[in-house]
C-alpha cells in the first residue's frame, strides 16, 4: 500500500521518509547476492506444451454388453474410397486414418496394353479413368461412437500404409507415408498436415528399385522418421535411408543391407537401437545405430523367433513393446510371440500364444494389454504377466482383419480388403471404464549409465503405450549438457517410442542426463507421466579442456 500525501503530517517529511524507505528496500533487495536467489530453471515447464487443439482420446463408458461389438465406423472420401484400411493413430487431439489399397493407383483395372498416363498433382489434371489413389481423414473421436470428420484429403501417390512418422520443421508439420506412383516406382511421400482441415500431399521420393507389383520384395512397407531420416524397410532392398530434412525436397541418403535373406517389413528405432524385422518369415536384426547412415549389427542380435516347444515360427509383422519385441505369428496358427529385448546379445524368448484359425497381421502394446488383427478375427490380451498372456475378448468385422489399434478404452479395428462397403475401420469398445493409467517408460538408449556413447547418438525411449506427439519438448523430455543446459535438438513420438536427435554433434568425453518430466508426456487420453524418470550416459573421448585466461 502507498500512504496518500500528507497521511503523516502537513509538511509530508514523513512521506518522503516512507518513500525512501521503501527505495532503500528494493535497493537492497536488488543487490542481495546472487546465491541466495535459486537458480532460474533453463527448461521450460513439463506441461508447457500444451494443451491439443483436438479434444484427445475418447470420453465416453461402456456397458459389459457394448464390448467387443462395433458402435461406429469411419470412412475416407466417398469418391476415392476403397474400403481398404490399416492402422490409426494420433496427432495434437485428433485421430488421422489414412486409406488407400496395397496397388495404390493401380486399384482400378486399366484397358490391357494400354499406356500409363503421365504422373498428375491433385487439381492439375481431371482424374484418370482406373487412377485412384488413397488419402488421409483426421476425426474428433471424443464420442468414438460417433466420430467427427475435421479435414480430409486425397492424392494419387497414396498407397496402403503400415506406419506414419511425424515432425515439424520450420513451423509446418509433416507426416511420412508409403507412396506408388503409376509406373510401379514408389517409396516414401509427404503429407503437410499443418491445417488440421486441409492437410495436403507435399512431396516424395523414390526409392531406387522399388518395383511394384513386387509387393513382398521390392516394395516399401513402412517408415520411421528418426530427426532428419526417414527409415523405409523395402523388403529384400534393404532400408533405404531418406533425408527429410526439408521435407518438401526429400533426397535419398543411403540404403541398409542385411547379410543372407532379409526381407525387411519394420524397423523400429530409439536413440541408438534398431530393431529390422522381417514381413512373413522368422528372422529378426536388432542393430546400433550409433552412425545414423551406417548402422551396425549387434552381436548376439540376428536371431530367428521361435515359439514355447522350439518350433520356428514365422510372423506377418512387429512392434516394439516397452522391454519387449511383439511379433505376429502366421504359421500353424496366430497369436503374440514375445521377446525381451533388454539383453540384445542374445534376446530370450518371454512367451506366446497360438490362435488355431488365426493367420496374424500387426500388434500392439496398449499399458498391461496386447492387440492383434489375426486375420479371420481380432484379440486383446491380458499382458499384465508377460510370460503368460491371456486372451480376454475377441473381435470379428467381415474382411482381412489385420489391425486392432488400441486408443483408450476403445479400438479402433481395420480390414485391408473384402469388407462391407462403408466398414473397413470398426470402433469396438473393449474396457467400460475410460483410460485412465499414465504411460510407463521403459527401454532407454543410451541406457543408463552407459560409456563411450557416439557424438552422434541420438535418445529414445520405449512406452508401453503410444504417446501424444505434441507433448514431447524440451520441458517434458529434457536433455542436458554437462553444465545442466538444455541440448537443442528435435523429437519424433511414432505410436509407442520417443525420440530426441541433437542438432549438432555432442561433446566429446561428456556427461548427458536425460530426465522426463512428470507431467509432461501424455498417452492419447490425457494421462501424463505419474513421475520423473532419469537417466545418463558419457560420450566417447576425452572432455575438452577448457583454457584459463
Amino acid at each position: 500500500m502507498v500512504a496518500n500525501e500528507g497521511q503523516f503530517g502537513d509538511d509530508g517529511d514523513l512521506g518522503c521518509a516512507v518513500r525512501s524507505t521503501v527505495a532503500l528496500f528494493l535497493l537492497l533487495s536488488a543487490c542481495k547476492p546472487e546465491e541466495d536467489a535459486p537458480p532460474a530453471d533453463p527448461f521450460p515447464a513439463a506441461d508447457a506444451w500444451g494443451p491439443t487443439t483436438g479434444p484427445g482420446g475418447p470420453t465416453r463408458t461402456f456397458t459389459e454388453a457394448e464390448l467387443f461389438t462395433s458402435c461406429g465406423w469411419l470412412q475416407g472420401d466417398a469418391a476415392h474410397e476403397s474400403d481398404h484400411h490399416n492402422l490409426v493413430v494420433m496427432y495434437d487431439g485428433y485421430l488421422v486414418m489414412p486409406w488407400a489399397p496395397e496397388d495404390g493407383p493401380f486399384r482400378m483395372p486399366r484397358t490391357e496394353g494400354a499406356p500409363l498416363p503421365s504422373p498428375f498433382a491433385p487439381g492439375e489434371e481431371p482424374l484418370p479413368d482406373g487412377i485412384y489413389g488413397g488419402g488421409i481423414t483426421l476425426y474428433d473421436i471424443s464420442d468414438p461412437c460417433s466420430p467427427v470428420k475435421v479435414g480430409e484429403a486425397w492424392s494419387p501417390w497414396m498407397r496402403e500404409t503400415h506406419a506414419m512418422g511425424f515432425e515439424t520443421v520450420d513451423g509446418c508439420d509433416y507426416m511420412a507415408v508409403d507412396y506408388l506412383d503409376l509406373d510401379g516406382t514408389g517409396g516414401v511421400g509427404f503429407w503437410d498436415i499443418t491445417d488440421r482441415a486441409a492437410p495436403f500431399w507435399a512431396s516424395q521420393v523414390a526409392v531406387p528399385n522399388h518395383k511394384y507389383p513386387d509387393s513382398y520384395t521390392r516394395l516399401t512397407l513402412s517408415n520411421f522418421w528418426q530427426g532428419r531420416y526417414v527409415y523405409a524397410p523395402t523388403s529384400v532392398l534393404g532400408v533405404a535411408v531418406v533425408d527429410a530434412a526439408d521435407p518438401l525436397h526429400p533426397t535419398i541418403a543411403g540404403n541398409i543391407l542385411f547379410d543372407g535373406p532379409m526381407t525387411v517389413g519394420m524397423f523400429h528405432m530409439w536413440g541408438n537401437r534398431a530393431m529390422a524385422s522381417s514381413a512373413g518369415v522368422s528372422r529378426v536384426v536388432l542393430l546400433d545405430t550409433s552412425d545414423p547412415l551406417v548402422p551396425q549389427p549387434i552381436l548376439g542380435g540376428d536371431f530367428n523367433t521361435y515359439d514355447s516347444a522350439g518350433a520356428l515360427t514365422a510372423f506377418y509383422f512387429s512392434n516394439v513393446g516397452v522391454n519387449y519385441g511383439l511379433f505376429a505369428r502366421s504359421t500353424r496358427g496366430g497369436g503374440p510371440v514375445v521377446y525381451d529385448l533388454t539383453n540384445m546379445s542374445p534376446p530370450t524368448f518371454v512367451s506366446n500364444v497360438t490362435t488355431e484359425g488365426g493367420d496374424g497381421g500387426y500388434i500392439f502394446q496398449h499399458n498391461d494389454f496386447l492387440f492383434q488383427g489375426d486375420s479371420n478375427f481380432g484379440s486383446v490380451y491380458d499382458f499384465a504377466d508377460p510370460t503368460a498372456p491371456t486372451e480376454i475378448g475377441r473381435i470379428f468385422m467381415k474382411g482381412d482383419l489385420d489391425t486392432v489399434t488400441p486408443l483408450g478404452n476403445v479400438a479402433f479395428v481395420s480390414v485391408d480388403e473384402k469388407g462391407n462397403p462403408g466398414q473397413a475401420t470398426g470402433v469396438f469398445p473393449w474396457s467400460t471404464e475410460l483410460d485412465t493409467t499414465a504411460p510407463m517408460a521403459g527401454m532407454t538408449s543410451p541406457e543408463d549409465g552407459a560409456k563411450g556413447q557416439a557424438l552422434t547418438s541420438r535418445v529414445g525411449v520405449v512406452f508401453d503405450e503410444m504417446i501424444e506427439p505434441r507433448s514431447a519438448f524440451t520441458g517434458s523430455f529434457r536433455v542436458a549438457d554437462p553444465d545442466g543446459q538444455p541440448v537443442p535438438g528435435v523429437y519424433n513420438v511414432q505410436e509407442n517410442i520417443v525420440n530426441f536427435s541433437p542438432d549438432e554433434p555432442l561433446l566429446p568425453g561428456s556427461k548427458y542426463t536425460v530426465t522426463l518430466k512428470a507431467g509432461g508426456l501424455v498417452d492419447y487420453s490425457g494421462n501424463a507421466l505419474a513421475a520423473d524418470v532419469s537417466f545418463s550416459f558419457t560420450t566417447v573421448g576425452s572432455a575438452p579442456v577448457t583454457e584459463t585466461p
